[in-house]
């Protein structure tokens, strides 16, 4: 675990003081951070990681940037890439959409870097944890999927999904100079109902109910994802790439993803997978 010393050098602990929970300035940014994750299952901490932070986040990025799995197949917002016959061809199950986005894995990382630091910071953990109002969470124990990067080169895009986890993390690292945006639709589906002729609307260009997010390097976002369509968009072949650092954590120690979404992000999977693969249980009927 990082000391509050180093953690200082990547966290701005004088705007946001993590470490003083009953600062008057930890629980004005709890509390809007609260706010917003109750208005739309998405929330933005503006300028958490201070610029030297963010320099030696994309300086580790960039030494690691080797080890991305890229992925250029078309796929549904279910992360699947094979027809449904039980769905007409129309039906978002059957829409298949391009994702050419890569992934740095999780054991590409050094385990006393910067990622490592603001991922398994007590100080970040359970304010994370304030902000979503859980009572306890825990670095997600994926040894591929639990730390990981989001890279998008010139001209790709991470197209409509949903996440399979309840929540993310993420810390913008480097931004596109065109593009690379974030969007999203709230609560799009959820214990009502799948929402799908509401996510086919969004699949057909319907914008409506999309948002869009001004993310900057540094912004820490804490975003519902598995109840909110989103994408990011497609960076300007004229642009320099989009980093992003994605922390995930899980309200039980232990868990691990499913086998087949990490061959898809990160083409490969470990000893871990097969092993949790045997117990799997969701706790929610949604799909995936």
């Amino acid at each position: 675990m990082p000391d509050i010393h180093s953690l200082s050098n990547l966290i701005d602990l004088e705007k946001y003081p993590l470490h003083r929970p009953g600062s008057t300035d930890y629980q004005s940014s709890l509390m809007a951070a609260r706010d917003q994750l109750r208005d739309d299952g998405c929330a933005v901490v503006k300028n958490l990681v201070r610029a030297e932070g963010v320099a030696l986040l994309n300086a580790e990025i960039l030494s690691s940037k080797h080890t991305t799995h890229f992925s250029n197949q078309a796929m549904n917002p279910y992360f699947h890439f094979e027809h449904n016959p039980k769905f007409p061809d129309d039906h978002p199950m059957n829409r298949f959409l391009e994702r050419s986005s890569g992934f740095i894995p999780g054991d590409s990382w050094d385990p006393d870097g910067p990622m490592n630091q603001i991922f398994r910071a007590t100080e970040v953990v359970e304010f994370v944890a304030a902000c979503l109002e859980i009572p306890e969470l825990h670095c997600y124990a994926d040894p591929l999927a639990g730390l990981t990067s989001n890279i998008l080169e010139p001209g790709q895009l991470f197209t409509w999904h949903f996440d399979t986890n309840d929540f993310a993390v993420t810390v913008l690292v480097q931004q596109a100079d065109e593009g690379g945006l974030f969007e999203y639709v709230p609560n799009i589906r959820g214990a009502g109902g799948e929402g799908f002729d509401h996510i086919g609307k969004v699949l057909d260009g319907d914008r409506d109910r999309v948002k869009t997010l001004d993310l900057r390097a540094g912004d820490m976002q804490i975003f519902r994802g598995r109840h909110s369509l989103h994408q990011v968009s497609r960076v300007s072949v004229q642009s320099r790439p989009r980093h992003a650092a994605i922390y995930a954590y899980t309200e039980k120690p232990g868990v691990i993803g499913r086998m087949e979404r990490t061959t898809q992000l990160f083409g490969r999977v470990l000893p871990e997978h097969v092993e949790a693969e045997r117990a799997r249980v969701r706790s929610d009927e949604l799909a995936d």
